[in-house]
């Protein structure tokens, strides 16, 4: 499976942290598919960057952020986005499940 999570840069005691992609087995400093964003939480008030673009493309695909990053996309605004682009996701999925139990049954019936 594939997170959005935090990967730790930085000097001892100065962390900031790189808002990646990367496979859900790989170790938190280990190879990482993309860097969307970065996170400092040493300034007041913490900063956030991060590339909408490429964190929709991502969860669109199904990537699965952690609940510190989705906290984070939320505070930058990326998830309302994400979810005002696909409200009907699940009725989409629905109505796709549907016309294919129809296309069967007309075959059937046939």
């Amino acid at each position: 499976m594939v997170k959005i999570r935090l990967r730790r840069i930085g000097a001892k005691h100065k962390p900031i942290y790189r808002i990646v992609v990367a496979d859900s087995e790989s170790p938190r400093e280990g190879a990482f598919i993309e860097v969307i964003g970065t996170y400092n939480p040493l300034n007041d008030p913490e900063s956030v960057t991060v590339e909408e673009a490429a964190a929709i493309k991502w969860l669109e695909k199904g990537a699965q952020p952690t609940e510190t990053v989705y906290r984070l996309l939320a505070k930058a605004g990326v998830m309302d986005k994400f979810k005002s682009a696909n409200p009907t996701r699940k009725f989409r999925q629905a109505v796709q499940k549907t016309t294919q139990r129809q296309k069967k049954k007309s075959k059937t019936t046939s």
